[in-house]
C-alpha cells in the first residue's frame, strides 16, 4: 500500500463519517450497534453509557472496534474501518471540546442545556481514533435477527376486533 493510497483512505473514512449521522460500531465478542455521532479531530465522537443515552457495551478505553459508516440518504454500506476507543476524561480539555460538538448535535436531550453535567456525571464520551486500513466490503448484506428488547408494537389481535370493525363497515352503507 502506498502513501497515496493511505491518504486516499483517510480522506474516504473522514468524509463518509462526517456526512453520515451514524454508524455501526462493533467491539469484539459483542454485536454492532447504532450510533449517533459527531466527527471531531480526526475521530468519531460518541456519547453514552447512562440513563436515556446510547449503550456502548463493549467499548473500553484502549480498546478495538470496527465501524461501518452508512450513505445518509439511501443507508448503504459506504466503508468499514478500524478503530482505536480512547475514553475521554470529564472536565479535560479533550472531553470539553468534544461535549459541545455533541451537545449541538443531541436531540431532544431531556434536561436542555443541563446535558453536559449530566454528561460528565453519568455518561462516557469516547473518540473512535482510526488505526490501520479500510476493509473490503463484504459480498453478503450481514443481516442479523435484530436484538432483544422489550419494546414492541405488535400485540395479538384483540378477539372482539373483527366483529367490531365488521359493524362499523356495515353502518356505512
Amino acid at each position: 500500500m502506498t502513501a497515496t493510497d493511505t491518504l486516499l483512505e483517510r480522506a474516504l473514512v473522514e468524509e463518509a463519517t462526517k456526512k453520515s449521522g451514524l454508524v455501526w460500531v462493533q467491539a469484539p465478542g459483542a454485536p454492532a450497534r447504532p450510533l449517533w455521532h459527531i466527527w471531531h479531530e480526526g475521530a468519531a465522537c460518541v456519547v453514552g453509557d447512562g440513563p436515556g443515552e446510547q449503550p456502548l457495551s463493549g467499548l473500553a478505553d484502549g480498546g478495538d472496534a470496527l465501524v461501518t459508516v452508512r450513505s445518509k440518504d439511501k443507508g448503504g454500506r459506504l466503508v468499514t474501518w478500524e478503530a482505536t476507543v480512547v475514553e475521554l476524561v470529564p472536565g479535560s480539555p479533550e472531553w470539553g471540546a468534544a461535549v459541545a460538538e455533541l451537545k449541538g448535535k443531541r436531540l431532544n436531550a431531556r434536561d436542555g442545556e443541563a446535558v453536559t453535567e449530566r454528561w460528565s456525571r453519568e455518561c462516557r464520551v469516547l473518540r473512535l481514533e482510526p488505526a490501520g486500513p479500510t476493509r473490503p466490503l463484504p459480498g453478503s448484506s450481514l443481516a442479523a435477527p435484530p436484538l432483544p428488547t422489550p419494546a414492541t408494537t405488535r400485540r395479538p389481535v384483540p378477539a372482539a376486533l373483527p366483529r367490531l370493525l365488521r359493524k362499523k363497515k356495515r353502518g356505512r352503507r
